[in-house]
């Protein structure tokens, strides 16, 4: 791989909800991980989530194993064969998912987020649809490298809500992207160099619901290792109310030195942070 990672994963169903709609999916072999946030009745988003971990880990080690595997869906052009692959992965997921859901009506309307990131030679490919989010620690600084596809979300970013207006909106679980929902999806790509030392999580909105910026950048800095990280960041969330399930994935890189161009942080297509959808 050419990256090395330490890694830590917790998943709880918060103090409220019986059931827990969060799924991860680990390939620590190939440095791979994914966090789906499942959504629909009964335990449909259970099923959901995991139907997108699941798939999306299996495609990608297939084509480890197999490099002429198919992609779905057109290739992507200027990005590397890694980042091309995960968007693959990602809309089978999304079609999985979908016609799972068309087949029974118990789990009609079923689907979920996905956040997922790919270590390799020392970049990293990070795709995502929903607002389960991916954020980077480099030098004690916190940076949200995902933007949620969200209806407050949007809003912020068209400048008609507040940040505080839209952490008190009651629309904030209404999603604009969500795998599962149609046929097809769009997927948002971003790539970027890593330097040693990042600390990327991903997460669960239940986690950023009830947890700051500032406290999520000081459990990660505190933490000795990545495993306790997840740990103390779900149970901060529990703690300041776990009204829904909370999922943390750190992941902590020692890739080796790549030269001055590892200090830039960012390939030359990397677009303030939102990346390109596909």
């Amino acid at each position: 791989m050419g990256t090395d990672v330490d890694f830590g994963v917790r998943s709880d169903a918060g103090r409220i909800r019986e059931n827990n709609e969060d799924s991860l999916g680990l390939a620590p072999e190939i440095n791979l991980f994914v966090l789906s946030d499942g959504m629909g009745g009964q335990a449909s988003g259970e099923v959901a989530s995991n139907l997108a971990t699941k798939t999306i880990v299996t495609h990608c080690r297939e084509w480890r194993e197999n490099p002429s595997l198919p992609l779905i869906g057109e290739p992507i052009e200027g990005v590397t064969e890694t980042s091309s692959r995960l968007v693959s992965a990602i809309r089978l997921a999304n079609r999985v998912i979908y016609e799972a859901a068309e087949e029974s009506a118990e789990k009609r309307g079923m689907g979920g987020t996905v956040v997922a990131a790919w270590f390799s030679d020392q970049r990293l490919s990070l795709a995502h649809v929903g607002d389960s989010r991916a954020y980077r620690l480099r030098g004690g600084e916190l940076e949200q490298l995902t933007q949620d596809h969200s209806f407050v979300a949007e809003q912020v970013r068209r400048g008609l809500l507040s940040e505080e207006e839209a952490e008190r909106s009651s629309l904030q679980n209404v999603l604009l992207r969500a795998l599962g929902v149609d046929g097809e999806v769009n997927v948002t790509l971003d790539e970027q160099l890593l330097v040693e030392g990042d600390t990327i999580l991903l997460c669960s909105d239940g986690l950023t619901r009830e947890l700051s910026n500032a406290q999520i950048a000081a459990a990660l800095d505190e933490a000795e290792d990545s495993q306790e990280a997840a740990d103390r960041l779900v149970e901060l969330a529990n703690q300041a109310g776990g009204e829904d399930n909370v999922s943390a994935i750190v992941v902590r890189t020692s890739p080796k030195p790549v030269g001055a161009m590892a200090r830039i942080g960012r390939l030359g297509r990397w677009l303030t942070g939102s990346g390109d959808s596909y």
